[in-house]
């Protein structure tokens, strides 16, 4: 049986569980020491948060998770860089990129951690639904660079009905129409007054590329913000703060694919160069201290 995402049934939110191994026999998370359940290909289904991380901020509805690698395990301390490639931080990710639910359970917190007024005072307890809404690197209190998510509670209109997964290949996909299943809807498009302001100046044309789509209706084109709004990063709604972007580069931009320049020429991450310029108007003004944060959250270069 592949991966289940959802509620699984008979073990609502708020159930208590003695170990991981109970929630591992209730099928509410599939490993017994590893945090992350899941794979890159499959996304993840269910996280455990127990303050093993000492960069883990939970805020209730609002978790900014630290990801999985480079951690003594008897220190709990971070030794070394993580990698998002690694296996849980993969299927991180991949849940953030198709919108799946992931179960977030929380355990007692180790005492030589911050202690967590959400935490429970022993064993294990589901606590619902969250979808994972961004993820960025930074350097970690111990020196080292740490890969973080911030997860949101996800509402009683947002849930899916439980799936189970299991990734098939295209050549083994049977004929037919597409099965009809539900899913999360992840990402929210802003479309504040300032975004307008901001689209307004390039006609809907995408800064990056160039690109203004057109559909029933006029154009369309996608306000990013360069420094993200909300914990941790806090980053302002205003223009200095904003791109118009078309869909594809949006999505770039917000998962480090393209980063810019502090001359504002945009970098290609997975191509490793510059891939032209910046298209700024004249009543742009962009602040260049929001474009230095969103660099440092995807590369150690200054």
């Amino acid at each position: 049986m592949g991966i289940q995402f959802g509620h699984i049934p008979d073990h609502p939110a708020g159930s208590p569980f003695r170990s991981r191994e109970a929630l591992r026999i209730a099928g509410l998370h599939t490993q017994n020491m590893a945090g992350i359940s899941g794979t890159g290909k499959t996304g993840a289904d269910a996280i455990v948060v127990s303050g093993g991380y000492v960069d883990d901020k939970d805020y209730g509805n609002v978790i900014i998770y630290t990801g999985h690698g480079g951690r003594d395990p008897n220190t709990g301390r971070q030794i070394r860089d993580q990698d998002i490639n690694d296996l849980g931080n993969a299927a991180l990710v991949r849940s953030e990129l198709e919108g799946l639910p992931v179960r977030v359970i929380r355990g007692r917190h180790n005492k030589k951690h911050q202690q967590s007024p959400f935490a429970p005072d022993s064993g294990y307890r589901y606590d619902g639904l969250y979808r994972v809404e961004g993820h960025w690197s930074k350097m970690g209190v111990d020196g080292f660079r740490v890969w973080q998510f911030r997860l949101v509670a996800l509402a009683e209109n947002e849930i899916a009905t439980p799936k189970n997964v299991e990734p098939v290949l295209a050549e083994k996909a049977a004929p037919g129409p597409a099965p009809v299943t539900t899913s999360v809807v992840q990402r929210i498009v802003r479309n504040s007054i300032v975004a307008q302001i901001v689209k307004s100046w390039y006609s809907h044309e995408c800064q990056i590329c160039g690109l203004a789509i057109e559909v029933g209706g006029g154009l369309y084109s996608e306000g990013a913000h360069i420094r993200a709004l909300g914990q941790p990063h806090h980053g302002p709604d205003v223009p200095e703060n904003l791109l118009c972007l078309c869909p594809n580069d949006h999505v770039r931009f917000d998962n480090g694919a393209l980063y810019l320049l502090d001359d504002l020429r945009v970098f290609d991450a997975l191509a490793g160069q510059a891939v032209g310029r910046l298209r700024v108007h004249r009543d742009h003004h962009i602040d260049l201290n929001h474009v230095a944060y969103h660099r440092q959250c995807w590369t150690t270069s200054s």
